[in-house]
């Protein structure tokens, strides 16, 4: 589509952007000025690269109260839209450098919540959730290799049939929880084999997908965050290495090589670990050894 202005036009559109800019001059905080300024500038120039229509405007702000009107204290509409967009994975980059062999930070997902219950070595976080027996274990340690011991390590995912415990409604607490990593910084607890499924997709975010011919499918992941004193807090997942999703792509781009980690099935009656009697079913287990990043030295 041919986009061409004549000068006089361009100018006349780059003097209204200027104008905005200037508006801000007055405003005391200096990183609020920043951030609007960059905004201006790129959403003036978004407008004006793809010529957008006032239809297309109307549009565009239809959708967005569309997110806010289906917005409640269980979903958060506006966290999809940041999530599909990328928005949430590049803020994650971003705030998130590298740092030699730490672990990749990834998504936080909309589905944590506080004061989950805390489990000891070897508990189970399923709570009644329904799944795959799957045994978790790993270490916590710094870059420089030394163990991080009372590590908290919060864990969380959705249930066999993709819902998570807060998707339900009736206030139940399932598959998730937190344990203390012990004086080694070991840790070791009974979860589910986690299994691919779907953001909500029955509102406006849902139809942006299905319009742009994307899949609403998650890879299978486990939601972790890790916390010490004096350590950068870390907000990750792993994947189910195997996992067709992992091909065809994850709805919010949270997926990273390092951490796609082995999820090995063990036949029915195989001895589980933390002496736990699993009737005779078949299980799988993972290891997944966390390195965690020093806090930044205070400037």
């Amino acid at each position: 589509m041919d986009h061409t202005v004549t000068p006089e036009q361009s100018a006349a559109e780059q003097a209204l952007t200027e104008r905005v800019l200037r508006s801000f001059a007055g405003t005391d905080d200096p990183r609020l000025k920043e951030v609007l300024a960059a905004l201006v500038r790129h959403l003036h120039a978004l407008v004006r690269e793809v010529r957008l229509t006032e239809a297309e405007w109307e549009a565009a702000i239809a959708f967005l109260t569309a997110c806010g009107d289906i917005t409640d204290d269980k979903r958060q509409e506006f966290i999809l839209l940041s999530d599909v967009l990328g928005a949430s994975m590049q803020t994650v980059t971003v705030n998130n450098e590298l740092d030699g062999d730490a672990t990749e930070a990834t998504v936080f997902g909309p589905f944590f919540v506080d004061d989950a219950p805390e489990i000891p070595f070897g508990g189970d976080i399923a709570g009644g959730a329904v799944g795959e027996p799957c045994w978790v274990e790993g270490t916590v340690i710094g870059t420089d290799g030394a163990p991080v011991p009372g590590a908290r390590i919060e864990v969380w995912e959705a249930d066999q049939d993709g819902f998570y415990d807060v998707q339900y409604g009736d206030d139940r607490t399932a598959a998730r929880a937190w344990i203390a990593a012990d004086a080694n910084g070991a840790y070791g607890f009974w979860g589910l084999r986690p299994t691919p499924y779907p953001i909500p997709a029955d509102g406006p975010v849902g139809r942006l997908l299905a319009a742009t011919g994307r899949s609403p499918m998650r890879a299978a992941h486990l939601h972790f965050m890790v916390s010490a004193p004096g350590f950068r807090t870390l907000v990750t997942h792993i994947f189910v290495e195997g996992d067709e999703q992992l091909v065809v792509g994850d709805s919010v781009f949270g997926v990273k090589d390092s951490l796609i980690k082995r999820f090995d099935r063990q036949p029915a009656g195989t001895p589980a670990p933390a002496g736990r009697d699993l009737g005779g079913v078949a299980w799988s287990r993972t290891r997944f050894d966390v390195v965690l990043a020093r806090e930044p030295a205070a400037r």
